[in-house]
């Protein structure tokens, strides 16, 4: 349960700490606008009903049997997601924006069908992973068949929208999850050589894509073009220093910094924070990573193992793929932070796939240990446990119904003697007195052990020495 309960904490602090970055954030761009209402708290409303959704369907995904989506439901949740996909490229529900054409609008709700493609993929990969290596179900040809149609198909329409930065982050994703699984190595550093290969191709074979890479290389050859924002994103995090100005105390959020509180909110965090700020993002990301993997380490199945393993997996790679882009090390790619910044489809998502991870916990075993073993072969003891519970010590006796003897004369419980254990060799008694160790009964037919000499006797010694009787006796 641990690593539950840390998964649960820290998606919860990453959620509030989203909300409060995103209202510092863009509360200045919302104010001045009319088109919004002049709320500046317009974006948060927005994401907290984002949130509401998508708790909701965490909720319900958590509860319910991960392996009832993996298998039962798995071609249903295929389909409408392909069908989702589809939509985009209609006119009369797909909705361009920024170049590409990724959302769906209708009726005044927007939705990004990539989002929730990317579980799909991963449930789709851990179904035929577990049929081909562990059910052995399918054979290769059959495996390799399902997975260009349940997984290559979905990515082909992802990056036909073009969304480049979903298809890389869901290829990485099969990837580790392939790695995972049990795969063989050299096959998977092939993929991943490929993989690699592919996406130089996509950063490099039209114009918009050599752009961005060229941008990162240099955003100062084109100050007011497209470096821009990525510029504006430096001063930000040079304001910010060690600590920061201050929570909301930010400049470049003064229509400054483009979508500040989307693709950029990684620069405000820097500024009002600081470099500790920023750091401490991280943290809560690799407390994430943790906790998911240490779920994918006691799921229950291969399943399991892999959903979980590519949740944790999806989620933190996005988020370094939009770290590594502010800071400039690698091209833009327009990915959000997961819980952080702005985007309902995104947070629903996000919160979707926190529910699986909770849903695979919740029915994952730890390993037994020595000790599990251990107690399974104690025994009770016939006669010690009329309820058929378990007692290592006997049953307990009310302090009432205790006797020092047979006749119940005494209030107080005596020492019984019962017979057997080891045997004791005889001791020859230096006096009168019986042996020491031997058992009497005296007038009254109680059973007494003879311990030897008393403290007393011990301390004053023998006869003729120091403390003797005739000392005792006041000669």
């Amino acid at each position: 349960m641990k690593p539950r309960l840390v998964l649960i904490a820290v998606t919860f602090v990453l959620v509030c700490f989203g909300l409060l970055m995103i209202y510092s954030a863009s509360s200045v761009t919302a104010l001045t606008s009319s088109a919004l209402g002049n709320d500046p708290a317009y974006y948060v409303k927005r994401q907290l009903k984002a949130i509401v959704v998508g708790l909701a369907v965490a909720v319900f995904l958590a509860r319910a049997d991960y392996r009832a989506f993996a298998k039962d439901f798995l071609r249903y949740i295929w389909l409408a997601t392909v069908l989702l996909l589809l939509l985009i490229f209609t006119p009369f529900a797909g909705s361009d924006a920024y170049g590409a054409s990724r959302w769906i609008s209708l009726a005044g709700f927007t939705l990004q069908p990539s989002e929730f493609a990317k579980i799909t993929i991963i449930l789709t990969g851990a179904n035929l992973a577990e049929r081909y290596l562990d059910e052995r179900s399918i054979d290769l040809r059959h495996f390799l068949g399902l997975l260009a149609l349940g997984v290559g198909l979905p990515l082909i329409l992802i990056l036909k929208q073009p969304d480049k930065g979903s298809t890389i982050i869901a290829g990485v994703t099969l990837l580790i999850m392939a790695y995972l699984a049990g795969f063989d190595r050299r096959v998977v550093l092939g993929l991943a050589v490929l993989a690699v290969l592919a996406a130089l191709y996509l950063s490099l074979g039209d114009a918009y894509s050599r752009q961005r890479v060229m941008t990162m290389l240099d955003p100062w050859d084109d100050y007011y073009g497209s470096g821009y924002q990525l510029i504006q994103g430096f001063y930000a995090f040079g304001s910010g220093g060690l600590f920061g100005v201050g929570l909301g105390f930010s400049r470049q959020k003064y229509s400054y910094l483009p979508m500040a509180h989307n693709d950029f909110i990684f620069a405000v965090i820097g500024e009002e924070l600081g470099y500790v700020g920023a750091l401490g993002m991280l943290a809560g990301f690799a407390i994430f990573a943790w906790a998911g993997f240490r779920i994918a380490k006691y799921a229950p199945d291969l399943t399991g193992r892999l959903i979980a393993a590519g949740c944790t997996s999806l989620i933190v790679f996005q988020m370094l793929v939009n770290v590594c882009g502010v800071i400039g090390i690698m091209p833009l790619t327009g990915k959000p932070i997961p819980f952080v910044s702005y985007g309902g489809s995104t947070i629903m998502s996000c919160l979707m796939l926190v529910g699986l991870m909770v849903s695979v916990s919740s029915r994952s075993v730890l390993p037994e240990t020595v000790h599990d073993e251990n107690r399974r072969s104690w025994r009770m003891a016939d006669g010690e446990d009329d309820d058929g519970g378990f007692s290592l010590v006997g049953t307990p006796t009310p302090r009432s119904a205790r006797r020092s003897g047979d006749d119940g004369t005494s209030p107080r419980g005596g020492f019984r003697v019962y017979d057997g254990g080891p045997t004791t060799k005889a001791i020859r008694p230096s006096s009168s007195r019986p042996p020491v160790g031997r058992v009497t009964t005296d007038s009254s037919g109680r059973r007494r052990i003879d311990l030897g000499p008393s403290a007393t006797e011990r301390l004053r010694g023998s006869r003729g020495g120091r403390g003797s009787s005739d000392r005792r006796n006041g000669s």
